[in-house]
């Protein structure tokens, strides 16, 4: 190195003296015996300087931040100085040196690699390494197979986390499950655990994406399944479980998913125009100028868009309708002005599509309040599938044949499961403090139905039967601890605390024969006077039990479970949206291990990540775009 190098690494400023001499004095013992016998370098520098010998025999000292080279023969008082002079070294408000933790990183590397679903090889890319390398020269790099593990040490660690707050759950948990198979045909069973925590937070974790090896048998997978619970050791706490492959409890995501587009088929010649409409005014910039006019003319000023549907999926029929009957009188400006517009809907098409787009209305709605990202209480799905219900009736008795022979043929395959979830959905809207009962007796009125008096009736008891077991078990886990706590002394048989035994007293008399009041806590919150729905048009049932748990401690533990209840497997489909983008053509070789660390500590650290739908986005056009 130069001389003028060598001056300006010995240059320090009046402003660091202070700092350097401190150091120099700790390396003093360095400078007087840097001509005696080479021994272990002890100075503080030599942890961020590299020593080595260049080609001329010279021992030279190298700045690991800035790579700047000095003399390394005569002491270190040159490689202090530097140190504070630096421009690349870090360092605190305090002075002292940002310490660099390779343990911190590789951790942060790996919920890098889990939330971005970055592969493992990343870390081996030059790039990357330069990259790391400039923001901390202390980094050591690490292999893909480093990360992996890296990976299997954070799910480890956050399984344990999430288990232990399973295992202290005062509430119970729900299951969906479900099949899926990935881009190399191997199967994954996922289960999805749904509870309410102690704060009265509804939450849904991903327990297992686990492959499953053919042959995939009912007896094979229940295994798999109870397995699973004993490795949680949640087998005992299970209150329900949703399944979408089950003959007895098929799944209402498949309902809403094939019915309805089992229906359409029957009115698809009345859907073709209005269908074939959308696709014109889209097919050129010269067309969608044009519409665009006639809106204008028709003096529409709206934020709705324009949307082509596709033909298999219903909810996108139900948004194509919407879309396009509110430009009726455009599409009908347009005929006059377009010859070769041939395809307007006529009079009767739209009177149709009106008729379509109110039945597939609730659909819709339902579908889009189960697929959202915070799963909803079981006491909101009472009213959609009502809707659902009420209106295939009614359409089934339309005049208008193509509706009716639609109707009949989703309300033929709907009406069975009506019957098998309708007594626990009835037991989550009881508990809405909105609606209870009353609500009850007026949906199923509406549904001409015969017995709807003495079917609510019915529910009513099995709600309290469930109350009943509810207020057992609660007395139960109490006379076990206040046995546990009093902890007597027996002596010969007889109890040391005789004196107290007066105080078991309205202990006895509750269990026995009842309290001084003969109502029970279910009781009392069916005659309290409902809320107004209107006033509370968005209430937080899990708030409002939260807040009168203490009036109904054993009735709000009841409420708790019910409406935790999972009523679609939509989890599910979450979890394998995830799983696809996980195990994708690029990363197709990724062991089953692997693919479940990655995808269940993603659900555990982050969540479910929005993702953007750029098909839908681009089946929408804004025709207000085209007007200036």
């Amino acid at each position: 190195m130069s001389r003028h190098s060598e001056d300006q690494g010995e240059y320090s400023t009046t402003e660091r003296s202070k700092r350097v001499t401190s150091l120099v004095h700790e390396d003093e013992e360095d400078i007087s015996t840097s001509s005696k016998r080479s021994r272990k370098h002890t100075s503080i520098v030599w942890s961020e300087f590299e020593k080595f010998t260049d080609g001329d025999g010279m021992s030279k000292a190298k700045c690991k931040w800035c790579e700047v080279t000095y003399m390394a023969s005569h002491g270190t008082k040159n490689l202090l100085r530097h140190l504070n002079t630096c421009p690349n070294r870090e360092v605190n408000v305090d002075g002292s040196v940002v310490q660099f933790d390779q343990g911190v990183f590789r951790d942060m590397l790996a919920r890098a690699i889990i939330k971005h679903n970055y592969t493992y090889s990343f870390v081996e890319h030059e790039a990357t390494r330069e990259l790391f390398s400039y923001l901390n020269p202390n980094v050591k790099h690490i292999s893909r197979n480093t990360a992996r593990s890296d990976v299997l040490k954070v799910y480890e660690k956050e399984k344990g986390i999430l288990k232990s707050k399973l295992l202290s759950l005062s509430s119970r948990i729900c299951l969906t499950s479900d099949l899926w198979t990935s881009i190399t045909t191997d199967h994954y069973m996922t289960v999805t655990a749904h509870y309410i925590d102690d704060d009265w937070e509804l939450q849904s974790k991903v327990l297992c994406f686990s492959y499953v090896p053919p042959p995939y048998s009912g007896v094979i997978l229940l295994e798999k399944l109870l397995s699973l619970l004993r490795e949680w050791g949640i087998e005992r706490k299970i209150f329900s479980i949703t399944l979408d492959n089950a003959s007895y409890n098929d799944s209402m995501i498949d309902i809403w998913r094939n019915t309805p587009s089992e229906g359409l088929k029957v009115i698809d010649g009345s859907l073709h125009n209005i269908r074939e409409a959308v696709k014109y005014v889209r097919a050129t910039q010269g067309r969608r100028v044009k519409f665009a006019e006639c809106i204008l003319q028709s003096c529409l000023k709206t934020s709705k868009k324009v949307r082509q549907d596709v033909a298999t999926r219903w909810n996108s029929t139900y948004l194509m309708l919407e879309g396009a009957l509110f430009f009726e009188c455009a599409f009908s400006h347009l005929k006059l002005i377009d010859c070769n517009f041939v395809t307007c809907p006529s009079s009767e098409d739209w009177v149709r599509g009106k008729k379509i787009a109110l039945l597939l209305k609730p659909f819709y709605d339902i579908s889009t309040l189960f697929s959202g990202v915070r799963y909803p209480t079981a006491n909101l799905y009472f009213y959609g599938v009502w809707q659902i219900q009420l209106r295939l009736i009614q359409a089934r008795d339309t005049e208008d044949e193509a509706i009716s022979s639609m109707a009949r043929a989703m309300l033929k395959k709907f009406e069975k499961y009506w019957k098998c979830y309708s007594v626990v959905l009835s037991f989550a809207v009881i508990l809405d403090p909105r609606y209870k009962l009353h609500f009850l007796e007026f949906c199923y009125s509406k549904l001409d139905m015969d017995d709807h008096v003495e079917f609510v009736r019915g529910i009513r008891e099995k709600l309290y039967t469930l109350f009943d077991e509810y207020v057992t078990s609660m007395s139960r886990d109490d006379r076990s601890t206040s046995s546990t706590s009093r902890g007597n002394i027996s002596v010969e048989g007889i109890d040391e605390n005789i004196g107290d035994d007066i105080d078991e007293y309205d202990a006895f008399e509750s269990e026995h024969f009842g309290s001084q009041s003969t109502k029970s806590q279910l009781d009392l919150y069916l005659e309290e006077n409902r809320l107004d729905r209107k006033k509370f048009p968005d209430l937080n049932v899990l708030d409002y039990w939260k807040t009168h748990s203490h009036r109904y401690p054993e009735l709000s533990l009841m409420a708790r479970d019910i409406l935790s209840i999972p009523i679609t497997t939509v989890a599910s489909e979450s979890a394998f949206s995830i799983g696809g983008r996980i195990l994708n053509k690029y990363r197709s070789s990724l062991s089953p291990e692997s693919v479940e660390a990655e995808l269940c500590t993603r659900n555990w650290l982050f969540g479910v990540l929005p993702e953007e739908d750029l098909d839908e986005e681009s089946l929408i056009i804004d025709f207000q775009d085209y007007l200036h």
